[in-house]
């Protein structure tokens, strides 16, 4: 069976590894031009506290998509498995992953928080709507 919402939730996860590469290509010059050391005994707030912020942005947004994401991919799989992956559905999962997106070059590249939080907001109420259809076609 194929579904057409299966294309918005491998294009997420497919964004969630650029965002990895992305941390790592920023955070490994970081910790070798810094000569951070990496003590087991220091937390992580010690660690980030000696990387460049723009450093840590990408990798606190690897963070986040490891996070919310994670209930778009059980609705979006949810909507396949009940032959409910297009129209709408399509046009909502699609409007999740560009916000998703568009969050994550607003906090890797500049990190303007009113700006990266009405994003998430949007796309929160946009994942709600879907959860919403796809709760009338379970229950």
């Amino acid at each position: 069976m194929h579904s057409p919402v299966l294309a918005p939730v491998v294009t997420l996860v497919l964004w969630s590894f650029v965002m990895w590469a992305w941390l790592y290509a920023t955070r490994i010059p970081a910790v070798v031009k810094g000569r951070v050391g990496l003590d087991p005994t220091h937390s992580k707030a010690e660690f980030d506290a000696l990387l460049p912020p723009q450093v840590r942005w990408k990798a606190d947004n690897y963070n986040h998509l490891m996070e919310q994401p994670t209930l778009f991919y059980a609705v979006a799989l949810t909507l396949a498995l009940l032959g409910a992956g297009d129209g709408v559905n399509l046009a909502l999962a699609w409007a999740y992953v560009g916000l998703r997106i568009a969050h994550s070059l607003v906090q890797a590249l500049v990190n303007i928080i009113l700006l990266r939080f009405t994003i998430f907001m949007v796309a929160s109420v946009v994942l709600l709507v879907m959860a919403l259809r796809a709760a009338v076609l379970v229950f």
